[in-house]
């Protein structure tokens, strides 16, 4: 069957489409209902179906004869430790972890939050949890005390599960003083703190309040798993937008089981007993669901590294990884690849290592640049699969389907709409834009399984976020285009797109072109208030580690470069050299914050960003150089 027979079939018959793949989760009973509607008049999948995912994940493969399969492989260069799980180990590490829980009372319908770093008990916990039908709400351990306060006051946790550090490079970061501080703001608290002891530091433990986990290992017996109904929630994440309250977005069980199981078998490809490994973390929708549950439910061996794709110890770490574990598809942010490409900008180091196993690298979390795609593929020669989803969509909505049919790969593009999503570019009327013309990217309704249902505890939030601006559709909040054959473009939000007398014009794409440069590692294109045409784009540029240009001469070739390919009309005619950018945790680009920066605007820095000097840094390159 080819990709257009695949999708026009999932969209003329969803509830048949979708009934069909339900078939291939283990059910103990299989729906009757396959889509339906709430008392919100919103759409759910699967409602009357009943199974458990930390089953899928684990007691299914055993019962089938995989139990002495890798599950999971735990990898960390920073601590100098490596241990690989069976799943029969990682069966009987749940089991026992759930009945902890159980013993803290926590039962189905509570919530607990994970605020942990990449160690293998961070899966434990979820898989514990989703075993007992406790809703996970796993907060990324970079998360100030302030914003896991919000968190806490939101989802109310029964218990709050913790380490006691993570570990930066060779930084030690107390983790309980920031959980001291979170408790101390939020009003609610939770009836318990249960904390794991890492060896690079032991935290002082507060009694009545602070368990150690070890220590209630010891007596803990193991729990069963509780059938659960496919629409109660399996977990809440929390958006980590830089502005206003947070989003906590919900996952149900039934649709999200089916949508891990679909997209390892056609989007990634991925058989039983294969290496698949996402590079992100646990505290991300990508760590939730392709470092934890989708290679698991697969019956896959998935992939927890505690590093980073330098320094650790340098930029041949991913390759290492890949060829000593057998890796098949792997699967990582274009900032990683950034960050190697700055390091070892001809792909030295890539040469060490033997990494003929992978069959593909796919890419994700941010707007993929030709030239780091391009670069990509010359250093692996395998194809380099651009893919776009949300952390709302939970699986992705755009991508190229390599067990489906290998679609052409055209840079720039995320390919084609998986099946179940109806993707449209539209104007602000809701009408269809033609070809090559940008507008607001939308999904016609019902989106497939596994995209959220609604917002924890907030339901006119999400008709107000997501479905009002466009009756009938989900707005996705991107920009983006179609070609004439149907490959859909991202742009990148919708205030990437400035106004440049009057003109229409996307940031996004200057800055494809500002990266082709050979001596650019990383770049940023932003609108700047100007007085006679309303904006005008500058470019902020990071050069690679063995550049050797001028910068006035940087500036007018990037410059020329520019108005070759889009015209005069850009006014592209500023760059400014910068020794970094600032970053969320994830490895998105702080660009509205930079525009408030540009614009002499007030601005709050945001509890998502990497490194908060990057800003001050930046406020005085832009004052130094006349932007402000």
């Amino acid at each position: 069957m080819t990709y257009q027979e695949f999708h026009a079939r999932s969209l003329a018959s969803p509830e048949q489409f979708w009934g069909d793949q339900a078939k291939l989760i283990h059910w103990f009973k299989f729906p009757e209902n396959i889509l339906s509607k709430d008392e919100h008049k919103l759409f759910r999948w699967y409602q009357d179906g009943m199974l458990n995912t930390s089953y899928l994940a684990l007691d299914h493969h055993v019962a089938e004869g995989r139990g002495d399969q890798a599950a999971l492989i735990y990898d960390s260069p920073i601590t100098n430790s490596k241990r690989i799980y069976t799943y029969l180990e990682l069966l009987q590490a749940v089991e026992l972890f759930a009945g902890v829980l159980k013993d803290q009372q926590v039962q189905k319908g509570d919530t607990v939050i994970i605020y942990m770093p990449m160690i293998p008990q961070a899966v434990i916990a979820m898989l514990a949890c989703a075993r007992l039908g406790a809703i996970h709400s796993v907060v990324f351990g970079g998360f100030a005390a302030h914003e896991l306060a919000i968190r806490i006051e939101d989802a109310k946790p029964k218990v709050l599960l913790t380490a006691s550090c993570g570990i930066e490079f060779t930084r030690v970061i107390d983790y309980m003083t920031i959980i001291n501080e979170a408790l101390d703001e939020a009003i609610f608290q939770p009836s318990s703190v249960i904390v794991y002891q890492r060896e690079q530091y032991q935290a002082p433990l507060k009694s009545g309040r602070d368990y150690n986990w070890e220590t209630l290992l010891q007596s803990a017996k193991p729990a069963d798993y509780v059938p659960l109904k496919a629409s109660h929630p399996l977990y809440i994440i929390y958006t980590s937008g830089t502005t206003g309250a947070p989003k906590g977005i919900v996952r149900e069980n039934g649709g999200h089981a089916v949508a891990m199981q679909f997209s390892m078998k056609y989007i990634y490809g991925i058989e039983p007993g294969e290496v698949f490994w996402a590079a992100s973390d646990v505290g991300w929708v990508v760590g939730h669901s392709y470092i934890v549950y989708g290679p698991l439910i697969m019956g896959a061996t998935t992939v927890l590294y505690e590093g980073k794709p330098i320094k650790t110890p340098d930029a041949g770490a991913f390759w290492r990884m890949i060829e000593e574990y057998q890796v098949k598809v792997f699967f990582t942010a274009p900032t990683a690849i950034r960050a190697i490409k700055k390091e070892d900008p001809e792909g030295k180091l890539k040469q060490e290592y033997d990494t003929a196993c992978l069959r593909y690298l796919f890419l994700a979390g941010e707007r993929c640049d030709v030239a780091t795609l391009e670069w990509s593929k010359s250093v692996l020669s395998i194809p380099v699969i651009d893919h776009w989803w949300q952390t709302e969509s939970g699986w992705p909505m755009l991508a190229n389907m390599v067990n489906v049919e290998l679609l052409p790969i055209k840079p720039g593009s995320a390919t084609k709409p998986v099946p179940g999503f109806d993707i449209r570019v539209v104007d602000s009327e809701g009408e269809n834009m033609p070809p090559n013309q940008e507008g607001a990217v939308v999904i016609r309704l019902p989106l497939p399984p596994g995209c959220l249902p609604t917002l924890w505890n907030d339901t006119e939030r999400f008709i107000k976020s997501y479905l009002a601006a466009y009756p009938g559709f989900y707005f996705s909040g991107d920009g983006g285009y179609t070609d004439e054959e149907g490959y859909i473009f991202i742009t990148g939000r919708i205030d990437d797109v400035i106004n440049v007398a009057g003109h229409r014009l996307s940031t996004s794409e200057m800055e494809e072109i500002v990266a082709a440069h050979p001596a650019v590692a990383e770049c940023a294109v932003i609108g700047v208030k100007e007085e006679l045409k309303g904006q005008v784009p500058v470019g902020f540029v990071v050069l690679k580690s063995n550049a050797n240009i001028y910068e006035a001469d940087l500036e007018k070739d990037l410059i020329e470069m520019v108005r070759n390919q889009i015209g005069p009309i850009a006014c592209f005619k500023k760059v400014m050299l910068v020794p970094r950018l600032p970053k969320t945790r994830s490895g998105k680009i702080l660009r509205k914050i930079m525009r408030h920066i540009a614009d002499g605007e007030k601005y709050s820095t945001p509890s998502t960003i990497e490194d908060a000097t990057v800003l001050s840094e930046l406020t005085e390159i832009m004052v130094d150089m006349k932007v402000q």
